[in-house]
């Protein structure tokens, strides 16, 4: 619903018809962008979100992280990270491990398999990343709307490190 963008009766401050706008092409067009870089994956025979932590790993030091961090920084719950962890270990591109210096706490590894298929796929990621956002617009859309998130994410998680 969209109004004037101010208070109402009802106390709500509805959008204003441009910011309706705005904000129906900013759902719609990270669902597009979201399918166009899962599309691209399929051949893969792989999901953006698989690829998503196989990717965090490969950047990760000794290609390792805290299941718990792993999720935060995907923005996974537990329980579908491990559902995810599961079936990239039965592709045998990641292991789980304890934590060396905590034994409560579980490791996500990737394997060397794991490392040669994220290099593989990762041509195919980016790509898809060029073709449906980076190319299509200036460098300073580009940078504006990662602005723009970057502000997103530090509201809703202010605990997180910047930059990731």
């Amino acid at each position: 619903m969209s109004g004037s963008g101010e208070d109402g009766r009802d106390g709500v401050r509805w959008l204003s018809d441009a910011e309706q706008a705005s904000w129906r092409a900013i759902l719609r067009g990270t669902r597009l962008l979201e399918q166009a870089l899962d599309d691209a994956l399929g051949d893969a025979g792989l999901q953006l979100s698989e690829y998503e932590i196989i990717s965090m790993l490969s950047e990760s030091p000794n290609h390792r992280l805290r299941m718990s961090e792993l999720a935060a920084m995907v923005v996974q719950s537990r329980s579908r990270l491990t559902h995810t962890a599961k079936r990239l270990e039965e592709r045998g591109w990641v292991t789980r491990e304890q934590c060396a210096n905590d034994k409560r706490g579980v490791e996500l590894v990737l394997t060397p398999g794991g490392l040669e298929a994220v290099q593989t796929i990762a041509k195919v990621h980016v790509q898809s990343v060029r073709d449906n956002l980076v190319d299509i617009m200036t460098p300073e859309q580009f940078t504006a709307i990662g602005d723009a998130m970057g502000i997103v994410r530090d509201h809703l998680d202010p605990h997180a490190a910047s930059g990731r």
